[in-house]
């Protein structure tokens, strides 16, 4: 599984699994995609916890994702992120748009 989806009120959580790459962003985009439509939630938070590994195609389709969720009158947030991917999306400026929960980052042990 590449997309994992809990639903809590007005809250979607999106738990990405595996590593995030060109080969992946395709139907990682299409079911997050369908699942924000079909939630319409006022929040969605993107949890990298179970995430191995992340490209540059994973930041297009993070960007491709919150543009939806603004359009739906939305917020996003990142949680559980690893160093080593906090550092691509620190690197990237990713984190001027898409907020990371501080108390969530994983420390991957």
């Amino acid at each position: 599984m590449i997309c994992e989806f809990k639903k809590e009120s007005k809250e979607l959580k999106i738990i990405y699994t595996g590593e995030i790459d060109h080969h992946t962003c395709d139907e990682m985009r299409v079911k997050s995609d369908y699942e924000i439509q079909k939630c319409m939630p006022k929040k969605v938070v993107f949890d990298f916890e179970k995430v191995r590994f992340m490209d540059s195609s994973g930041i297009g389709m993070l960007i491709g994702r919150y543009k939806q969720i603004m359009r739906i009158g939305g917020q996003a947030e990142m949680m559980n992120v690893s160093p080593d991917i906090k550092r691509i999306f620190e690197m990237s400026g990713i984190f001027k748009i898409i907020p990371l929960r501080e108390e969530c980052i994983f420390d991957g042990k």
